[in-house]
């Protein structure tokens, strides 16, 4: 078995400039005796009654930006030609990605993004911090989505009130972009249905479901919530990789993993739970990691690890490090990015 060892491809990521109002008071938001804001208190509703969503939101830390898949098994929901579709992008450590090459993530942009909701009868605008400042509009005007539009990298979307939830309903998405960072694919047949519910001022209960005849054999939902950013600002990010030549040199060297025999592997099973360390590499790859022994291959979570040594592993989303003891038990597991590291610890 072969391998792409990952150079660079995490350097290419957007850059952020310091925005101006970090510290400027959001006015107009319901704040308790000591000045923060209440993010307990009632959800606001708009002139016509409707639950009111604007604001900057942002998503709790979940591990579905990068992988929407987090049990092996559920990797059965795809059909065969996707699978095979992704088993590359795993060999090649994602060469491809969209977002390393400083394009569009795709529908799943919101479970990882700031963004902010302007909110109007007919319209609602999803502006996102992301480096090409890309927005989405979600017409609410009655009208229907197209029916043959054309593809376009973030689709087309329409949304309907079902009491206070405002569900969106967005097709007409092009297949160059990507279901998750880790690499499933989607087709230009990709439905997606979102569901928005502010249940008080600080926090919304949002789904989001993929359906892709295509692709998936049956959809595909995942639910979080995403909390009200209060007194701060979104930041400008600018992505200057795209049409650099060098892009085209993330494929790395060839190595053959070090050989680890079952028993070694086995010991490393097991779930494991953040306990320190970087908390951006905590957003990116989740707050549990579950290790799991299959047909001798060790996975965390759906993605293969593939060894460096006995208790240095590489995958699509972070290289990872067992500690042991002096009994050769383990204490702990690292992961780490260019970002920094997670340090997670063995749950018994």
């Amino acid at each position: 078995m072969h391998r792409i060892a990952l150079v660079a491809a995490l350097l290419l990521l957007p850059i952020s400039v310091n925005a101006q109002w970090l510290d400027f008071r959001t006015p107009g938001i319901p704040r308790t005796a000591d000045g923060k804001p209440n993010l307990s208190a009632p959800a606001p509703r708009t002139a016509d009654g409707k639950p009111d969503l604007s604001g900057m939101w942002a998503a709790e830390p979940n591990p579905f930006r990068f992988d929407l898949i987090q049990d092996l098994k559920d990797e059965k929901v795809f059909r065969p030609a996707a699978e095979a579709i992704f088993q590359e992008r795993l060999t090649n450590f994602r060469r491809d990605d969209p977002v390393t090459n400083c394009l569009p993530m795709g529908p799943s942009e919101i479970l990882s993004a700031t963004y902010r909701i302007m909110q109007s009868p007919d319209v609602i605008a999803l502006l996102f911090e992301s480096f090409t400042g890309r927005y989405r509009q979600i017409y609410t005007d009655d009208r229907k989505l197209p029916d043959d539009p054309n593809p376009a990298w973030l689709g087309y979307s329409v949304g309907r009130w079902d009491g206070d939830t405002l569900i969106v309903e967005s097709t007409g998405f092009n297949d160059r972009t990507w279901l998750d960072r880790a690499g499933h694919p989607h087709s230009e047949k990709l439905r997606v249905t979102e569901r928005f519910r502010r249940i008080d001022f600080g926090h919304m209960q949002f789904q989001i479901t993929y359906d892709d005849v295509e692709v998936l054999s049956q959809p595909v939902t995942r639910s979080l919530t995403m909390n009200y950013v209060a007194d701060n600002d979104m930041l400008e990010s600018v992505c200057n990789e795209n049409g650099n030549p060098d892009v085209h040199h993330l494929v790395g060297v060839e190595r053959v993993p070090a050989p680890v025999s079952s028993a070694v592997l086995e010991k490393y099973t097991g779930k494991y739970v953040f306990s320190g360390g970087s908390r951006v590499v905590m957003g990116f790859v989740g707050i549990n990691q579950n290790v799991s022994l299959v047909n001798d291959r060790l996975y965390i979570n759906a993605l293969p690890m593939i060894p460096d040594s006995e208790t240095k592993f590489e995958s699509t989303g972070a290289n990872a490090e067992f500690i042991l003891d002096g009994n050769g038990k383990v204490t702990r597991l690292v992961l780490r990015q260019t970002e920094g590291e997670a340090t997670y610890l063995p749950q018994r």
